[in-house]
């Protein structure tokens, strides 16, 4: 099928459905008696009769109450029985339209309504989906379904059209976690990790207990947080390893994120348990164990400048907790307080903050340059100051409505600090 022949199709269908309805609305004028050439309309009549029924109710009441006598219920009642005489002789016909009227209706609607559908937005981007899907619908979903591994080149002449088609596809079949795991790989290979995340986010709730997805799922998430395990990336590695403790690639990811959180006790005590686990296995694992001896070493060397560094404790002022959202991000940096870049700083998420409070670690480790550390600051007895900040848009950079503390100067020797973030940015 063509993009003429669905168009064609979508438009005969459209008028069809706009001409029914047409039908419809005019229906009753086409069922209008015609025994009459003056049909008269009684609603009127029967307004007045229920009016008269409800005065002539009061006025007996008002006798039987005594508010007034007999006599002046008689002229009262006369007098409502000649006002709904008067009525009677003055209803109005009612005006059955004549065949030029209903041809006009029947006319014009279908043709509005095309015209509105045309002219409301812009269609094109529909009419781009269709040629996509008539062009490579098929080659996506083999794709998608693991038919085929690599797309034919007139498939990939337009890249967005096949990437179109695929995401119709899979959105098509949402409850194919297959597809949603290819998609993913799909938007891995065009470096849109956020997409590919979201995909694999999908595949890994309709199927938590397939190991393949949970594991990249886990993988990728650590590797866009820079490293770190987030609360949801934790719990998906401490799920494979409830079902498999001797998993490798959870054990190695824990280990990792361990250190990247100054959770170096931690770190070691995965590392230890992973190396036991591959040197009980048959074979020569001398290169795998090497690399987890290079891997302690560092998280020794780690530690080690992690103890120089300084311990921050961040408070948030109990007025500002309302205005705390749950995607919020949370700034801390040490720098010259003359200005500058800083010499070390951390982005976490406001999930660190616990009940209005975290302690957060700042040494060489947190350097944004390798020149501009810590530790040469401090050689150099340039005045530090802390600073901590939440921010609501993620930006490195203060923006209105962000919440703040004012920076607390510290000396080169000392290594814990409170700051308290008790304002909010103008």
């Amino acid at each position: 099928m063509t993009i003429f022949s669905t168009v064609g199709l979508f438009i005969a269908l459209s008028l069809l459905v706009a001409l029914l309805l047409g039908v419809i609305t005019i229906k009753p004028w086409l069922r209008a008696p015609r025994s009459h050439s003056m049909p008269v309309d009684n609603q009127l009549l029967d307004i007045n009769v229920a009016v008269f029924r409800e005065r002539l109710a009061e006025l007996k009441t008002d006798k039987d109450s005594g508010i007034i006598d007999d006599h002046h219920y008689q002229n009262q009642k006369l007098e409502l029985e000649r006002q709904l005489l008067d009525a009677q002789r003055e209803v109005s016909p009612m005006v059955t339209p004549g065949i030029k009227n209903r041809l006009i209706i029947m006319v014009w609607v279908p043709v509005l309504t095309a015209m509105a559908y045309l002219m409301v937005g812009d269609r094109t981007p529909v009419f781009e989906l269709w040629a996509a899907e008539d062009k490579v619908g098929q080659v996506a979903d083999d794709l998608l379904t693991g038919r085929i591994d690599q797309p034919p080149a007139w498939a990939i002449e337009d890249g967005n059209q096949l990437i179109s088609a695929m995401q119709t596809n899979v959105y098509r079949h949402a409850s194919d976690y297959n597809r949603w795991m290819r998609l993913s790989e799909l938007f891995l290979s065009l470096e849109a990790t956020d997409s590919a995340l979201e995909a694999l986010s999908r595949a890994y709730r309709l199927s938590p207990d397939n190991e393949e997805i949970a594991t990249t799922y886990a993988q990728i998430s650590f590797f866009a947080n820079k490293g770190q395990l987030d609360a949801n990336s934790r719990r998906v590695l401490e799920n494979i390893l409830a079902t498999n403790p001797e998993h490798e690639g959870a054990q190695m990811l824990m280990a990792m994120g361990e250190a990247r959180a100054s959770n170096f006790d931690q770190a070691q005590g995965w590392i230890k348990r992973l190396r036991d686990s591959i040197a009980a296995k048959p074979g020569d694992h001398t290169q795998a164990l090497s690399s987890l001896d290079e891997l302690s070493a560092n998280v020794v060397m780690q530690q080690q400048q992690a103890s120089e560094g300084v311990e921050v404790t961040v408070k948030i002022n109990a007025s500002l907790l309302p205005l705390v959202k749950a995607d919020d991000t949370l700034f801390v940096a040490i720098r010259d307080v003359k200005g500058g870049p800083p010499f070390a700083a951390k982005r976490l998420p406001i999930s660190n903050i616990k009940q209005g409070e975290a302690v957060i670690s700042l040494s060489d480790l947190d350097a944004m340059m390798p020149e501009r550390t810590l530790g040469s600051a401090r050689s150099d007895k340039v005045q530090l100051a802390v600073i901590a900040r939440i921010s609501h848009s993620g930006n490195a950079t203060a923006e209105s409505g962000d919440l703040s503390g004012n920076p607390v100067v510290i000396s080169a020797e000392q290594n814990q600090v409170n700051v308290e973030i008790n304002q909010q940015v103008p």
